[in-house]
């Protein structure tokens, strides 16, 4: 994973709220990533959550439709571990956020199926359990993302301009834009990848995809992140059952089984 970035890219990140990187994968890279991807991802069924108490299955609503999702694949396959929860990752994930530390929050897996729905404009953070201006997800194209088959595209500077306030992904593209119309007024920007590409996005950047036209799949492997010290908002999102009962708002989320760090800059400074 090529990990050192100049400072540019750091600072178009944090100017824009994301940034695109080509060739973060070498082809060997690619190809181990990709397959135990795969792997997992046919190991889980129709199961959304791996390792897991929950039991989310895939089923046939307009959601399921925009992608097929697995997410926590680094709890079954040591290989997507390797990758999602590098320390070397999480150094770089710190540098670009302006943090000192940085755990998992969950991974997944997002393949949009031929034909497969739009994804609706959307911010990431606030459906989480955390609220944090400096949340931060890699987005890893495994096959190529174009135009045709629903690429990524951004909204520059929405992470200034967000709140915690959000909606579903849902049939309406534009509905984010009622509860940020100022949004509407700035211009998107696509961002086709090619195989091995990554880009990485604040958990408050708006952003969405669009539909797969093609008859082929468009595979992504992603990871979110949360800044160490993080703590509960009360929002249950993928958080088992059993830590759930445990916690109450404002409590600390570090709990290493569920979201374990990748880097710590207090951790080694102890």
């Amino acid at each position: 994973m090529r990990t050192n970035m100049d400072q540019s890219v750091v600072e178009q990140y944090q100017r824009d709220g994301f940034v695109h990187v080509p060739g973060f994968l070498s082809g060997d890279e690619l190809t181990e990533l990709k397959s135990a991807v795969q792997d997992a991802v046919a190991a889980m069924g129709r199961r959304k959550v791996a390792g897991s108490e929950l039991n989310w299955e895939s089923g046939d609503s307009y959601y399921d439709r925009v992608f097929t999702q697995r997410l926590n694949l680094w709890r079954i396959s040591p290989t997507v571990k390797q990758y999602m929860l590098s320390p070397e990752l999480g150094k770089l994930l710190c540098r670009m956020s302006g943090t000192r530390g940085m755990r998992c929050w969950h991974d997944q897996a997002l393949i949009k199926q031929p034909f497969a729905n739009p994804t609706a404009w959307h911010l990431d953070n606030p459906y989480w359990s955390f609220h944090s201006q400096q949340s931060i997800s890699i987005w890893i194209a495994m096959e190529d993302a174009t135009f045709h088959n629903g690429c990524m595209w951004f909204i520059p500077g929405t992470h200034k301009l967000a709140r915690f306030d959000n909606v579903g992904i849902g049939q309406n593209m534009g509905d984010l834009f009622g509860l940020y119309p100022e949004m509407a007024k700035i211009d998107s920007v696509p961002v086709p990848m090619k195989a091995g590409d990554c880009s990485f996005h604040n958990g408050l950047t708006a952003h969405g995809a669009g539909a797969n036209m093609t008859r082929g799949t468009r595979m992504a492997m992603t990871c979110a992140y949360m800044p160490e010290g993080a703590t509960f908002n009360g929002n249950p999102n993928i958080l088992p059952p059993s830590y759930l009962k445990t916690l109450k708002k404002g409590d600390v989320l570090e709990n290493d089984e569920w979201n374990p760090l990748l880097y710590s800059e207090v951790a080694i400074n102890r």
